[in-house]
């Protein structure tokens, strides 16, 4: 029998608060807001880019297929003459919050029932619901701060703005590891 409907309630309250936890980070505390700049010439790079009439994706400047094109001579140069940067074309348009902000819930309940299933799996029901909390917490705490530090080490994120990431992924791990506790069946 499968007890992961058990846990629907700390499953549902845990992403219900992350959402919340990340609410008041973006639109209270506001503290991600510095960690994006304004090119000086935002509207000359803006036409260039609508000039070349990308899709939506991802573009790299400069582009380099393969390692072996970083063996010419052109290529390089333009690696040293820079700009080097990964850029992101999203549709035109005003943004649209709705989409992104169900999308971001959803990725909450799922980050909440794997967490939940994997402590289930390794505690049961009524099993030790302080330490499956623990684990809870500690899972959480690792997907939301991992995709950041990949991106710094990767693709160029800033290490502060990957450091204020790592923070919100231990309030959004310790919101999760608190829920757990509490609402843990039989705990």
């Amino acid at each position: 029998m499968n007890a992961l409907p058990a846990l629907w309630l700390p499953i549902i309250a845990t992403a219900v608060l992350v959402f919340v936890a990340s609410s008041l980070i973006h639109m209270v505390f506001k503290w991600h807001n510095s960690e994006y700049r304004k090119l000086a010439n935002e509207d000359a790079v803006a036409a260039a880019l609508r000039a070349g009439a990308p899709t939506p994706g991802q573009y790299a400047l400069p582009h380099c297929t393969d390692m072996k094109d970083l063996q010419k001579d052109e290529v390089r140069s333009k690696f040293r003459e820079g700009p080097v940067g990964l850029i992101t074309i999203k549709p035109s348009g005003e943004p649209k919050m709705g989409g992104a902000l169900g999308s971001w819930f959803l990725f909450n309940l799922v980050v909440a029932a794997a967490a939940a299933a994997v402590a289930l799996k390794l505690f049961g029901i009524p099993g030790e619901g302080h330490r499956a909390s623990q684990l809870v917490g500690l899972l959480t705490f690792a997907t939301y701060a991992g995709g950041s530090i990949q991106n710094a080490i990767w693709v160029g994120k800033p290490w502060g703005a990957a450091a204020k990431d790592v923070l919100d992924a231990l309030i959004y791990g310790g919101v999760s590891l608190m829920v757990f506790r509490w609402l843990w069946p039989g705990a």
